[in-house]
């Protein structure tokens, strides 16, 4: 059969075949979470504006090029992407079987952060620097492994059958696994990235159905071991600096308590709806150190406004929101605590950046998801929805 002007129908058959299978229900596209995956564009979206603002006139940071960080954002939100979408091909339940050699592969790298491979960066020295400019922060990789490791022993008995609930054997050796990257990293010392994997643990134990003593004992486990590091002097001055900062903004305003005043005020002058994109007196003048990176919030709270701000606020909800809805509806325990860990990453991580600009956390050095500038944090949050997509795909569908 011919159809009009010459053309064949079945020349296009397969065309509305492919057409047809992207369309079904069972469909990977049709069984994808599109509000997480969305809210993460448009974080990065804003958070390419922000850093563009931030960094445009920086020319001591830019080398004379005001599109510089804009680009490398943009490229770091690409390869996240293509992160995501590998880990949602392979899947959560393949990588299951790869853990131990991922978890084997993150504590190599940080590792290395400790040898003449790795540099200080801000304060910590927890970067390796790879050249052409770019570096890799391996703790970033290690909230991913300890989520991972985790999960794979917490819900292995639990998932197969033969038990109810993780076993207090099991859980001591979750324990074990996870306190010795984290261990390592305190070594750095990381402060912020080790406060992120303890909540990410109480995360992962409470949506284990481990007992909660277990819990409890972690808690008080974690006030001992901060007043122990502190009694030792394992912190760096900066660090307790910080602290007393925040303890007491008027301590000293022009020395340690300079980045939190200086981020009040432009998140202050903003308004309701801001002084306009570039056009921020702080962030145009330079008063806010790191605003590309731990005090992006304040770019959009002074030139996007309260309104602009409040947006990155609604989306990084809609993360979390989504994010428990597949933790409650996954057939498995161990999706559900992979899904709950990323949830206890994203809602500390995101509260300790905002709060910290607020003056209500203290200054940690935390990235705010999708928005900062940093490769590593990027490509790590990224693989992070890649499993939360993968976790809803790969659920049994209902009738």
């Amino acid at each position: 059969m011919t159809a009009p002007h010459g053309f064949s129908v079945s020349r296009y058959a397969p065309e509305r075949g492919t057409l047809a299978k992207l369309a079904a229900r069972d469909s990977v596209l049709r069984r994808l979470d599109w509000p997480i995956l969305l809210s993460a564009l448009a974080l990065s979206g804003i958070g390419s504006l922000l850093v563009w603002s931030a960094t445009r006139g920086r020319t001591e940071l830019n080398q004379g090029d005001p599109y510089y960080f804009l680009f490398r954002h943009v490229l770091n939100t690409g390869i996240g992407l293509a992160l995501m979408i590998g880990t949602i091909w392979l899947g959560h339940r393949t990588l299951r079987g790869a853990v131990p050699i991922l978890y084997g592969l993150s504590i190599v790298l940080i590792l290395a952060v400790l040898t003449p491979l790795g540099a200080t960066i801000n304060g910590a020295h927890a970067w390796i620097v790879v050249g052409g400019g770019f570096s890799l922060q391996p703790s970033e990789f290690v909230k991913i492994t300890i989520i991972l490791i985790m999960a794979m022993l917490l819900a292995a008995k639990v998932d197969a059958g033969d038990q109810l609930h993780p076993d207090h054997r099991t859980v001591a050796k979750a324990l074990a696994l996870a306190a010795l990257p984290m261990g390592i990293v305190m070594l750095m010392p990381d402060l912020g990235s080790v406060m992120v994997m303890i909540v990410i643990v109480l995360g992962v134990l409470l949506a284990s159905g481990a007992s909660n003593r277990w819990v409890l004992g972690l808690i008080g486990a974690g006030v001992l071991g901060a007043v122990l590091v502190t009694a030792l002097g394992m912190l760096d001055e900066y660090q307790i600096n910080r602290f007393a900062a925040f303890a007491n903004p008027d301590l000293d305003p022009a020395g340690v308590g300079y980045n939190t005043n200086q981020a009040r005020i432009a998140i202050g002058s903003g308004g309701l709806l801001g002084a306009g994109l570039f056009k921020g007196s702080q962030t145009t003048g330079q008063f806010v150190p790191e605003q590309q990176t731990d005090f992006v919030f304040t770019v959009a709270g002074e030139e996007l406004g309260f309104v602009g701000a409040g947006l990155i606020l609604v989306l990084l909800g809609v993360i979390l929101w989504r994010s428990c809805r597949i933790a409650r509806e996954t057939t498995e325990l161990y999706g559900t605590i992979v899904a709950a860990g990323i949830i206890a990453w994203f809602a500390f991580q995101s509260f300790e950046n905002i709060g910290m600009t607020l003056g209500i956390m203290p200054v940690a050095g935390l990235p705010l998801p999708f928005v900062s500038y940093g490769g590593s944090s990027m490509f790590a949050v990224w693989v992070a929805i890649g499993l939360l997509q993968s976790i809803r795909v790969q659920r049994p569908m209902t009738a």
